[in-house]
């Protein structure tokens, strides 16, 4: 991509000397390659963020009994739903606002619950886990021996507090024939383009599971009336104000962001299922790639602060915990005989956009065969994991549009580079994959856009008539880009460029879709505003696919 000038505050000028510094921290004449391994990074990413180099928890234990504010001002949150254990998750902060969260450098023992009720008459499981220092005092618990397909609901205790009340529900067992499964399908939630409304109606949605595709936040800066928000009640702290590069940069924001009551009301009603996409650490980063004109040592530090602090901060299990730069999201989760879930990272292993980025008219580079969104591991996992599937409905959770989206219908039209588009070759193994695996009712969920679209997915996108194999269902943003419109300028262009494109509407929300055996259905929730609290949302569109028959048709 082509570097972008960057223009630096004094203190964003201090942060990357610190960082340059981390980066000749290992001995000199280690070359690039040795610097990508974990262990350089990580010793890096240790010497710029005062950890121990190990990552291991040295701290001493601190005294619960001395926390004398709320610790659990960033609510609860479960994720990655397997049908005897699920994951709970919080973070110890009573000044989530400050480095450190107001917490003393020791290790913190934090007690968790699991019962058949709200009011926790009916235990089934408990115990302890230690909050570390060393992660942000995050806390993380795999909750085991549950029965599969069933509510259960959580908290935790720490001293003398108690946290907020979360509810959660396991997967079914493997070979279940359920019949029924509803998902919810958010993104893009930047926090200074307006309120998380969209999350506070999803929160009250009867859903088995939400899968968040990517930009839970954003590295741009957030000014003391919360941008769009324009609070008059409340003035955010200077720190906030600046791009986020480094660990705690990244942590704090995540602080910011949990601390929002709507989008902690989701957490704590619904599993989430997370994976990112680019603004989790810069825009439109392609692997080890940045997108402004920093060295490969420097973005990579960047990258491993990133992914920390993703891991902490999100209800993720054991395997997803990063090392250095490195963090394995993509995973595979099954819900009985009903549907099987592939979720993708197409941000860590693609090749760099081509053409510069942005939309450009395809070529040679954008169609050379031997780019990649996904890198080779992750796609033949993908295929191979197809290959083996019994589900009826094989879902793709990812990030970036997958479906061709021409610009203007006409024959010099141009494509995203950032999306599938501008890596076509991709898409055709995938697609080629999906056939020879003899997946029958394929559906990709996808964020990043800031739009809600529906696609049918094509055979050949050059003939409008080819064979449907698929569908894609695009949810718009819960706040990026304000308030949007039902409406949005190139409206016209893209539904005359795009027959195979069913809906396109700008405003905020969600995507629900139910599976069953026979079809599957999405509504397209929306609410008319985000710069002001308190919209009401309406579904804007419904769409229904036939088991067997991919194609959406209006509901």
């Amino acid at each position: 991509m082509t570097a972008a000038p960057t223009i630096m505050t004094p203190d964003q000028t201090t942060r990357a000397i610190e960082l340059r510094a981390a980066a000749r921290l290992l001995e000199p004449g280690v070359g690039r390659r040795r610097f990508l391994t974990a262990t350089g990074a990580a010793a890096a990413l240790a010497f710029a963020v005062n950890l121990p180099a190990a990552g291991t928890a040295s701290a001493a234990e601190a005294d619960a009994r001395r926390i004398a504010e709320d610790p659990f001002t960033l609510g609860v949150a479960s994720g990655d739903p397997h049908p005897t254990s699920v994951l709970i998750w919080t973070k110890l902060a009573p000044r989530p606002f400050e480095p450190g969260g107001g917490l003393p450098r020791g290790r913190i023992e934090v007690r968790w619950e699991v019962a058949r009720d709200e009011r926790f008459r009916r235990f089934e499981r408990r115990g302890s886990v230690t909050a570390h220092p060393e992660f942000g005092h995050s806390v993380r618990a795999e909750v085991q021996g549950l029965d599969s397909g069933r509510v259960y609901h959580y908290r935790f205790r720490t001293g003398s507090w108690t946290s907020p009340v979360g509810r959660t529900r396991t997967a079914p067992a493997p070979g279940a024939r359920n019949s029924s499964l509803t998902l919810a399908a958010v993104s893009c939630q930047a926090y200074h383009d307006g309120y998380f409304t969209a999350h506070r109606h999803l929160a009250a949605e009867d859903v088995d599971v939400v899968f968040h595709l990517g930009d839970y936040l954003y590295e741009y800066a957030v000014n003391a009336t919360g941008g769009a928000r324009n609070y008059t009640d409340r003035r955010l702290p200077d720190l906030f104000n600046r791009e986020t590069t480094t660990l705690e940069d990244y942590r704090l924001r995540y602080a910011l962001y949990k601390s929002d009551p709507d989008l902690r009301a989701a957490h704590a009603a619904h599993p989430f299922v997370v994976t990112w996409d680019d603004h989790e650490t810069e825009n439109n980063y392609a692997g080890e790639i940045p997108e402004n004109d920093v060295t490969p040592e420097e973005f990579l530090l960047r990258r491993a602060a990133a992914y920390r602090a993703y891991w902490e901060n999100q209800p993720l299990r054991t395997p997803q915990r990063p090392t250095g730069p490195d963090m394995t999201l993509y995973r595979r989760l099954r819900f009985g005989r009903l549907a099987q879930f592939d979720i993708l990272d197409t941000r860590q292993y693609r090749s760099d956009q081509a053409y510069g980025d942005g939309w450009r008219t395809p070529g040679p580079e954008s169609e050379d065969p031997a780019r990649t969104m996904t890198g080779a591991t992750q796609e033949r996992w993908l295929i191979d994991g197809w290959r083996a599937s019994n589900a009826t409905w094989n879902v793709v959770p990812q990030q970036v549009t997958f479906a061709r989206r021409r610009d203007v219908p006409a024959d010099a039209y141009k494509l995203s580079m950032d999306s599938w588009d501008g890596y076509p070759a991709s898409r055709q193994r995938v697609l080629a994959g999906a056939e020879a695996a003899g997946v029958d009712n394929l559906m990709v969920l996808t964020g990043d856009v800031h739009v809600s679209y529906a696609f049918d997915l094509k055979k050949d996108f050059d003939d409008p008539a080819s064979r449907t194999v698929g569908t894609e269902i695009v949810t718009t943003s819960i706040a990026s880009g304000k308030n949007g419109a039902d409406r949005p300028a190139n409206w016209e262009n893209q539904t005359r460029a795009n027959p195979h494109l069913k809906h396109y509407n700008g405003r905020r929300g969600y995507a629900l879709v139910t599976l069953g055996t026979g079809e599957a259905r999405a509504d397209f929730r929306t609410v008319a505003a985000v710069t002001t609290p308190g919209a009401p949302v309406t579904t804007a569109a419904s769409f229904v696919t036939e088991a067997g028959n991919p194609g959406l048709t209006p509901a």
